[in-house]
Formats: structure tokens, C-alpha cells, sequence
């Protein structure tokens, strides 16, 4: 029996189960004192009453033989799937429906995705980042390489590398940083892949957040990206469905490398490994694009723009440094006092009783950085920041 050695180069543990094991061993000791997590980026608000009645009235279709529904297409039902393709076509953004697949959500395609490339391939990725771009190339020992963002950039660098890299990691709205890319600089990731024969792998999660117009939403709101881009998007933080699970991704019929199609690649791969999102799930995320539902996530969406907000005001009257906060639901601070990341989260929680989230977990240029998030409740939200500017003011 041999296993997959690969597994030794990955950390021992994921950052966020050593941020919770610290927590843990906080809160067993100081059981007296409330904890506020503006760590790992899990909503607070429940669905809203459109996807509610739209997933009863598919469980009342569960329970009749006439509606009754077994297996599903793997790729998704076309139902969504149209909701989706119009959704895009309001920005512009022409897709066929066989380009758009159902998933589980955005994490799970962006490490399944890997499946179609040879693992010979290498990558480019953004430090910091996100750790499932890199911990999914590491466990098929593809080489690695990174670009820096920092503050000389504003966390959004643009291509220098040079070596060629075959895949290329673009999250925007960033998680961890919360910046966003403007056309022109995604502009200049499209021609570098266009021009190396190099895969965009464009995690969009977040696009929901942007309020300013003029900054794309969408991989293919740039010419040429259909040629070099597949796109990850997720009701997850769009919609709050962080329990229900249900996301997509976009495999453009333009991406033909060797003489062979990503899209029915793709198509292959989820038809093989993969059974498909429920239909009670699929149906609630078709509601999320009527005018109702989309009215209703952009109350919740405000909410937590809200939260970005209170956070933000806050880091401006302590004069600390910080990114995003405002087309994204995370602010990315410069630790206080020139502190490591992990010291200031040290600080943080057992001097304020408030959660974050250490830069360095997502890379060396994450040190003496710390992400918030704005997914708490209000009420929390305001507390938290209470406490902080009571430690740092």
C-alpha cells in the first residue's frame, strides 16, 4: 500500500481549526467572559422568506408522486440554471446554459476543478490567499508559485512573474484582504493568460458585495476572458446559504486546450464523480434571483455592509490601516503596535474577548495583518469594535 506522501507537506492543522482550538481553550477557562467572533466567515442571517418558500413548496413536490423528483442532472437542473445565465445577462455577460454546472458550493469545484490538469502543471497564486488554493495543489505536488500582494500594491498585484505558470488563482472581492480588482488591472491577467496559454481560476463568491459600479463582478465582463477563465461563484455569503450549500461554476465552451474541451471535461467529471445538488436546494437558489429574493438578499447583504461599516469607522478614528470594508464583507487590518499577527490575535481575544483571524494563516505576506469579518450580528458587531477601540484607543 502506498498513500499520497503529499499529505506530510500540507500544515498539520487547517488555520481555522487552530483558531478554534484557541478559543476553545479560552472559553473553558474563562467561562464568565462572552466571546465575539469576527473570525471564520460564516453568516448569522437566516434565509430569506423567498428561498424559505420556495424550498416548502419543493418539499410539499417531494411528498407527491406526481412531483416527486429522483435523481437530478449532475450539472444541475436547466431551472437554475436559467435564472443564472439571466442574472449574468443583466451585466452584459452572455452564457449558454450547458456552460453553467451546480455545485455544492465554490470551495468544493475550486479543489475538484484540478481534476481536468495535469499535475505537471504550475501554479500561480496570490500570498496572502485563501489556504484551499494552495493545500489542493499540494496534495497533487504541483509546483508553486507566488506573487506578492502588499500594501506597495493595495494587495492586488498584477503580472511580473517570470516564470510561465499554467494556473492562475484571482479571488475578487479577496478573502483574505477584501480588495478589489478594477478592469483594467483584470484587464492585464487576461492578456498575460491569453498570451501563456495559462487557465484563470476566478473565485467570484463575494461579487455580490460590490456596490461600486465600475468594478466588474464577473471574470467575463473583460474581453478575451472566455478564452482563459472559468469562474466559481456561491449562494453561500450572497444568500446565506452556508448550511444549505449550493454554489456554481462557469467552463466558458471557448476553453479548448490540446485539442480538448474543458467544458465537456468538466461535464464528464461531475457526471462521474458527482450526484448533484438537491432539488429542494436548487429551488431555493432559483428564488434568490426573482425580484423578491433579490430584494430581500440585498437587505441582508446591506446588513452586513453595515456591520463592514462600523468596523471600518472604527479603524479610521484609531488611524490603523486596513483594506476592503467596503465592497467586501472583510476589512484587513495592519496589526497595531507592529505585533505578529498571532500575538495581536492573542491580545485580542483574551484582553477584548473578540475573534479574528491571523494573517500569517494565509501567508508570509499575511504577517502583522488581521482579517475581520462583518457577518455577526450588529448588536456584536458594535460591541466588538466597543471593545477593540477600548484596548487600542
Amino acid at each position: 500500500m502506498n498513500i499520497n506522501q503529499n499529505y506530510k507537506n500540507l500544515n498539520e492543522s487547517y488555520l481555522f481549526s487552530t483558531i478554534a482550538k484557541k478559543v476553545n481553550e479560552f472559553a473553558t477557562a474563562n467561562p464568565d467572559k462572552e466571546i465575539i467572533k469576527l473570525g471564520i466567515g460564516d453568516v448569522t442571517l437566516p434565509l430569506c422568506p423567498a428561498v424559505i418558500e420556495a424550498m416548502h413548496s419543493a418539499v410539499d413536490e417531494m411528498g407527491k408522486k406526481e412531483t416527486f423528483k429522483g435523481y437530478g442532472p449532475e450539472q444541475g437542473y436547466d431551472f437554475l440554471k436559467t435564472s443564472i445565465r439571466n442574472y449574468y445577462q443583466n451585466r452584459n455577460v452572455t452564457l449558454a446554459l450547458d456552460e453553467i454546472f451546480i455545485s455544492d458550493g465554490a470551495k468544493s469545484d475550486l479543489g475538484n476543478i484540478l481534476d481536468l490538469f495535469d499535475k505537471d502543471n504550475t501554479v500561480l497564486i496570490p500570498d496572502p490567499v485563501y489556504p484551499v488554493y494552495v493545500d489542493t495543489n499540494i496534495m497533487a505536488n504541483r509546483k508553486i508559485f507566488y506573487i506578492n500582494a502588499n500594501e506597495e500594491n493595495d494587495f492586488l498585484p498584477v503580472p511580473d512573474c517570470e516564470e510561465r505558470c499554467d494556473l492562475i488563482y484571482i479571488c475578487s472581492p479577496n478573502n483574505p484582504t477584501g480588495a478589489v480588482y478594477n478592469r483594467e488591472q483584470l484587464s492585464a491577467w487576461v492578456d498575460y493568460a491569453n498570451k501563456n496559454g495559462a487557465i484563470i481560476l476566478f473565485d467570484a463568491a463575494y461579487e455580490s458585495f460590490i456596490s461600486d459600479e465600475n468594478l466588474p463582478r464577473s471574470i467575463y465582463e473583460i474581453d478575451g476572458a472566455k478564452q482563459c477563465a472559468i469562474e466559481f461563484c456561491s449562494f453561500s455569503k450572497t444568500a446565506g446559504f452556508t448550511g444549505t450549500r449550493c454554489g456554481y461554476t462557469v467552463v466558458p465552451k471557448e476553453l479548448v486546450f490540446d485539442n480538448m474541451s474543458l467544458n465537456k471535461m468538466w461535464l464528464r467529471r461531475q457526471t462521474t464523480k458527482f450526484n448533484g445538488v438537491p432539488y429542494i436546494v436548487q429551488k431555493g437558489a432559483a428564488a434568490v434571483f426573482t425580484d423578491k429574493g433579490q430584494k430581500q438578499i440585498q437587505e441582508n447583504l446591506n446588513y452586513y455592509k453595515q456591520n463592514a461599516k462600523v468596523i471600518a469607522d472604527t479603524l479610521d478614528r484609531l488611524n490603523i490601516k486596513y483594506t476592503g470594508g467596503k465592497n467586501s464583507p472583510y476589512i484587513w487590518l495592519k496589526c497595531p503596535n507592529n505585533l505578529n499577527s498571532w500575538d495581536f490575535f492573542d491580545l485580542l481575544l483574551t484582553k477584548a474577548g473578540v475573534v479574528g483571524t491571523p494573517g500569517a494563516g494565509f501567508g508570509k505576506n499575511g504577517e502583522k495583518y488581521f482579517r475581520l469579518t462583518s457577518f455577526n450580528t450588529l448588536e456584536k458587531t458594535k460591541e466588538a469594535m466597543e471593545r477593540f477601540e477600548k484596548l487600542f484607543g
